[in-house]
């Protein structure tokens, strides 16, 4: 693990900058607001600015085909985090074209490729089903060919920012007498297709999610991913990138552990919360002189830390687990005022705290729970075979 300083080169200073000042001119307070009332991830002026700026392009674009410099690129991540810019669906967006570009049909790509560079065009995920958990591999949404089509049949569940999506991504089964793994097929579906129904979701932690009903829902052929019964291999690309199990690169730029954005907003909350407990109070003592909070503020930078600090899939559970962990502390160490939200008169740290509170538990769920990591960890990072659940 390389830990030395980057000196930015006179050009990148300028991109930084450049950069800093693109997002403070549309990232404003009202975007923000917009996105603390209805928790979409996602605002629709920001990510065609992007577009048209050409920031998109670059970061899905490999340096060789002219997107950016590890630098560049680990400049635009931090500024957009530090910004707290919703636009966490660009990551889906962007793994999913890169998937329809590797396996599906030319015309398909021409067509998709270039509305997702500008951010006209949005993809989003169809994989869970309302009895299906974390195990894809169960899908019972039925694809049936239909001549140059197909009908689609089925639901789905927490399929995020399909309401301002225009495809997506469907694992459907395809076969199901066919073994598992072998009879699933994926599509990219257009979201305004006849007998598909969009119905919202608020998690706990504020975001909206989506169930998406699919009632013979008819689909040309051109929208398939890859080939018939040969979905999971698509899908494992897909999940791959999702868990962080992909190669790293050897530039030392890149974030360590899967999710660690998410830790990124742990640290935000965690330096606050360190300030504020620095702060005398009305009878002129600061909470940090107390043994307790010293020790517990200590305790939960120092885990925080090591969640960075991991790498990968590992890291993936380290993060997660580590905010449901130390944010009761958190917000303890603040006391009663800390339970107040954001943009709510006298709450801690403007609610961050609370936020964060709220965040850990359905941060254990995305992408699958932390059990099914913990296993896949077991499994394939220390090869202690399959586990047994029986008696």
């Amino acid at each position: 693990m390389d830990f030395s300083h980057v000196d930015l080169s006179p050009e990148d200073q300028a991109f930084r900058d450049e950069t800093r000042a693109f997002i403070a001119k549309h990232v404003t307070d009202e975007v923000l607001h917009r996105q603390l009332q209805f928790g979409e991830n996602f605002d629709e002026g920001v990510h065609l600015a992007l577009g048209e700026a050409g920031y998109l392009a670059s970061d899905w674009k490999l340096e060789s085909e002219g997107g950016f410099s590890p630098v560049r690129r680990r400049i635009f991540q931090l500024e957009i985090a530090r910004a707290h810019t919703p636009w966490y669906h660009w990551g889906t967006t962007s793994v999913v074209a890169r998937l329809v570009r590797q396996f599906g049909a030319p015309e398909l790509a021409d067509r998709v490729l270039p509305g997702v560079l500008s951010g006209e065009i949005r993809l989003c995920l169809g994989y869970t089903e309302p009895e299906g958990g974390s195990d894809v591999a169960t899908c019972k949404t039925r694809a049936v060919r239909d001549g140059d089509a197909w009908i689609i049949n089925g639901s789905k569940m927490f399929t995020s920012n399909a309401q301002n999506a225009r495809y997506v991504f469907l694992l459907t089964n395809t076969d199901p007498r066919g073994p598992k793994h072998r009879n699933l097929t994926m599509f990219l579906v257009p979201l305004d297709s006849p007998g598909i129904e969009i119905q919202g979701i608020r998690t706990l932690d504020g975001d909206r999610t989506n169930i998406v009903y699919y009632s013979d829902v008819r689909v040309d052929d051109l929208y398939r991913i890859g080939e018939v019964n040969g979905g999971w291999t698509v899908m494992r690309a897909a999940l791959d990138s999702e868990h962080g199990v992909v190669e790293a690169e050897d530039h030392g730029l890149q974030y360590i552990a899967a999710m660690a954005a998410h830790g990124d907003l742990m640290a935000e909350v965690v330096d606050a919360v360190a300030a504020a407990v620095a702060r005398p109070g009305p009878d002129g003592r600061r909470p940090i002189d107390d043994d307790s909070v010293k020790y517990r503020l200590g305790r939960a930078v120092a885990r925080m830390e090591a969640a960075l600090s991991t790498p990968g899939m590992f890291g993936r559970v380290a993060v997660a687990q580590t905010m449901r962990d130390v944010t009761p502390d958190l917000m303890d160490m603040l006391g009663s005022a800390s339970a107040l939200p954001t943009e709510t008169p006298g709450s801690a740290t403007d609610g961050a705290a609370e936020h964060l509170y709220r965040l850990a538990l359905p941060l254990g769920i995305y992408g699958g729970t932390l059990e099914v990591f913990r296993n896949m960890i077991a499994q394939h990072g220390l090869k202690l075979g399959r586990p047994s659940y029986g008696g």
